[in-house]
This record gives C-alpha cells, structure tokens and sequence, in this order.
C-alpha cells in the first residue's frame, strides 16, 4: 500500500512537471512568433511611416527616410509615383531621366526640320540627305550594346552625364559644315547622345518595383522622346525664323547658328546630373562598392547573358518596329509633308512635330496600360498589349501612305502616333522581368533595336518612293505583332501557356540524433494535431536537444 501511494505521488507530480513545461512551451511559442512578426515587419513592411508622411529607408541607405513608399524586398525601390516631387531619391531621378533623354533629342534632330535648307545651301542630293540622317542613328546602335552592361557596374548617373556632353560639343559645330562627308561625320558623333535611351530606362527601373516599372519607364521614354516633337517647333517653327530676321533674312546663316541653343542646354544639363543625382534609392555606385553593398559586375559577363537570352533578340525586333519608326519619322516627315503638300519649312516642322508631341502621354498610356494588364493576366495580358499595339501601329502606317489630303494625313498621323509610342511603353514594361540582374544589358539591347529598326526603315525611304517605303514599313510591323506569342519569360505567364510559377522547395531537414536521445513519442505531420500533454511535453524535450 505505501509503495502505491509513493507511485501515485511520483506521477502526480511529474504530470505538474510535464504541464509546466507545457506551459513554458506555449510562451516560448507565442514569443518567438511575436518576435518574429515584428523582425518581418521591420525589415519587408515597405509602407512604415514615420513622420510627415516620410517612409523609413534600410538600415544601410544614404537616405534615413524616402519620401515615396517602397518596397524593402525590392531594394528599396518606391512603390508609387508622384509627379509633382522632385526629391531624391526616386523622383529626382525620374524627373533627370526624362529630361536628360529630352536634351539628347533636341540635339539629337535639331537640324532635321532645316534639312530642305542644308540640302539647298550645300547643294547636295536626297540620297546624301538620307545617308546623313542613317548616320545618325547608326552610332547611337553601337553605343547603347555597350552602355547596357555599364550601367550595371557603374550605375547610370555618369554615363548620362559624359554622354550628353560628347553630344553637345559637336551640335555646337553643325554651322562648320561644308558639304555632305562633313554632315554625315556630324550627324555621327551627335547621334552618340541617343544612347542616353539606355541609361533613362535603367535608372527607373532601378528605382521603381515591378509592379510599375511599365507606367514608369514609359512615361520617362515618352517625355524623353517628346524632345523629337518639340526640336522641330522649337527648330523649325521659332528659333529658325528668328534668326532669319535677325541676319536679315539669310536662311544660311539662321541654320548654322540654330543648333548652338540646344547644345548649351546640353552642356548644362550634362554637369547638373552628375551633381544632383544619385545611382539608386540607397544611394551612389561607387559608394556602396566601397562598402561592400553592393558586388562588382562584370561587364562582359552582364553582356553575355543579356545576349544569349532568345526574349532580349525578340523584343529587340519588335522595338525596332516601334522606336526604330519614330526615329524614321522624325527624319522624314517634315521633308515628306513639304514636298508632298508643297508647305513651307516653317509649316512642315510645325505639322511633323504633332508626331512628336503625341509622347507626352501615348507611351506614359503603353506603359500604364501594360501594367494594368499584368495586375489582371499576369506577362500574358502584357504581352497581348504588345501585339495589339503593333497590329495598329502597322495598319495605320498604311493607311498614311495612301493619305491624299493633308487633313487626312494629319488625321492618321495623329493615330498611328499614338500606338508607335504606346508599343514603345509596352515593351520597356516587359523588359525588367526577362532578367532583372542584368536590365542594364537587356535594356541597351533591346534599346539598340530600335536605332537597328531606323537605319533598315531609312534604307527604304533612300532607295524607293515615299508611298512605298511607308508601305514596306507597316507590312514589317504588322509581322513583329506575331513575336508576341514565342516570348516565354521563366515564373510569368505567355500568350500560348498557361502561368509557370515559380516553385520554392523547402530542404528536408536531416535529423541525426539516436533513437535514445529522439525518445519514443513521434508524431507524424499526417496525424491528428491534437496530442496528449506528455507526449508534446515529449515533442518539446526532443526539439529543446535538436535546437
């Protein structure tokens, strides 16, 4: 009888034991999940205000808070865009990416709605006149294979700046030329500063998530290229005419000494950049290399890959159908309007730059549309914009060439406008998923295209009718729409397949303790979640000697 009793007593109390380690279990739980929960929050809740509206920055940014919201596992990049701040670091670096992209436009064609003069006062052919303009873009193709893989080790705010200054000295010398080598040369070395493309679409996409890379990208391309619509007004339609009063109506003379405005506003700008600006959101290349923030990046390596990517050639033909056409616009359409409807220089810079001007929100309205597509249906809805974009832009193409009134020309004009720059916006909405390390690379190549695209249109419109090179123009951009369907980008979804998600094992977890040491209460993650308390008081002793 006294053994029993002592037996009873030993079980009772080791069951207060077993419940009191129960105890402390359930505490030891709820602490780590509170710790945890609150570590998580600290280091990926992108929305953590702290004061003014201002949103905290990680531990290891330059900056101690952002004025945008940003996601933390994005590196900081803001999730929202405000278009009337201009604080960095993403909105001062949205605001320079547009307007430096501008700049290099206007230097870029400030002397294409003075070409009819240049022709006369040098006395050279249509031919000439085009090899010059195909001169043009053929040193930006160059340029922006290599400016990719740079901005992925240097960042993208000192490119912009000795690019836009290796720009301007030679806009400033357009009145030096004597005939048509010495404007073709020219024409080469300025056509350097269209490579800023590149670092205009790195340096937001560095900036902003995914989520709005596409209305981002767009937006900054479009305000960017809207230096092409203006360049002719500003050219052609104000500066060139007032110059003329000035030199007492000689024309020669105005057009040898129009280029100098832009070429300033050029030098200025390249200075401003390097100054006021910063790489990315947690600050400047260089620094955080110094650091160890950030790893090196081989340039030939970030080249390599973003060339051996099948999607980077793909949507490189399709920007070349896109981008490649405005550029070609840009050359030819004020020759194309005077010469066809028999308008004054002044009148035809002025009707050629509505192409230019339709940028102000066709391709913001591409890039926008493109992201609201991905909300929906995922890379599939991105990419069915794509090929909507370019079918139209093709069709209206046509129907230009074919246009025997200028009311109708500038009618469709107008349209086929607006879905050049849209597909321009849907695919740099593309571009930052198809390998995010390396964007910089991906970006400049799929950048070079639309140059490439420029230099095969220019051909056409040397060697055949206007009508007809139109014509071979929208047939070639009708077939790229097709593209859309065999770009298959690893984790997103395509036209012809259904959504490939990413699949995240977790690592089987090896336990090699005995036998002895595990005890003999297991549990399998099939059985029933509801244990008896000795056998978690178990569980917890087993897990208390793994840990």
């Amino acid at each position: 009888h006294h053994k029993k009793k002592v037996a009873e007593e030993k079980k009772k109390n080791n069951r207060k034991e077993q419940e009191m380690m129960i105890s402390e279990s359930k505490a030891s739980v709820a602490f780590d999940e509170d710790t945890f929960t609150n570590d998580h929050a600290s280091t990926v809740n992108q929305t953590k205000i702290i004061t003014g509206g201002a949103y905290q920055a990680s531990p290891n940014s330059k900056f101690e808070t952002y004025h945008l919201r940003v996601k933390a596992e994005q590196d900081d990049r803001a999730d929202e865009i405000k278009l009337c701040s201009f604080k960095r670091p993403h909105m001062r670096a949205f605001h320079f990416a547009w307007w430096c992209y501008h700049v290099a436009f206007l230097m870029w064609f400030s002397i294409t709605p003075l070409l009819s003069e240049v022709q006369l006062t040098l006395q050279i052919s249509k031919e000439q006149i085009w090899t010059s303009s195909i001169s043009a873009v053929s040193g930006t193709i160059i340029m922006r294979f290599i400016l990719g893989p740079f901005c992925d080790k240097y960042g993208p705010r000192i490119p912009m700046g000795i690019i836009l200054f290796c720009s301007a000295v030679p806009t400033a010398l357009t009145g030096l030329v004597q005939n048509a080598t010495g404007l073709t040369v020219l024409r080469f070395f300025i056509g350097v500063g269209g490579s800023t493309f590149v670092m205009c679409q790195y340096w937001t996409s560095r900036m902003f998530t995914k989520e709005w890379a596409g209305t981002a990208n767009a937006t900054v391309g479009g305000w960017g290229n809207l230096g092409g619509g203006i360049t002719q007004l500003l050219i052609g339609s104000v500066i060139f005419p007032l110059l003329k009063k000035v030199f007492d109506g000689s024309a020669e003379k105005a057009w040898r000494t129009a280029c100098v405005v832009p070429a300033t506003l050029g030098l200025i700008t390249s200075i401003c950049v390097i100054k006021f600006t910063d790489d990315c959101p947690k600050g400047n290349y260089s620094k955080m290399k110094k650091t160890n923030q950030m790893k090196d990046v081989s340039v030939s390596k970030s080249f390599r890959d973003g060339a051996l990517n099948v999607n980077t050639w793909l949507l490189f033909v399709q920007y070349a159908c896109c981008f490649g056409v405005e550029i070609t616009m840009n050359n030819a359409a004020a020759l194309y309007f005077k010469e066809q409807f028999l308008l004054t220089t002044e009148s035809a810079a002025a009707i050629a730059s509505i192409f230019g001007w339709m940028n102000l929100f066709a391709r913001g309205c591409g890039g926008f549309i493109s992201d609201y597509s991905n909300r929906k249906s995922g890379m599939r809805g991105r990419l069915l914009w794509q090929s909507i974009c370019l079918l139209i832009e093709g069709t209206m193409v046509i129907i230009f060439a074919f246009s025997k009134n200028l009311a109708t020309a500038i009618a469709v004009l107008v349209f086929f406008s607006i879905f050049v720059q849209a597909a321009e916006g849907s695919t740099y909405g593309i571009v930052p998923y198809v390998n995010p390390p390396i964007t910089g690379s991906i970006s400049g190549i799929v950048g070079a295209g639309g140059n490439t695209g420029a230099v095969a249109f220019g051909l056409c419109f040397r060697q055949l009718s206007a009508k007809m090179a139109f014509v071979a123009m929208g047939i070639m951009i009708v077939s790229s729409s097709v593209l859309s369907l065999v770009i298959f980008i690893p984790g997103q979804s395509s036209i012809l397949g259904s959504r490939e998600e990413t699949i995240v094992e977790d690592k089987e977890i090896v336990d090699t303790s005995s036998d002895d040491e595990k005890g003999t209460d297991t549990a399998s993650p099939d059985n029933s979640l509801e244990y008896d308390e000795e056998g978690l008081a178990a569980m917890q002793i087993n897990n208390t000697r793994e840990s």
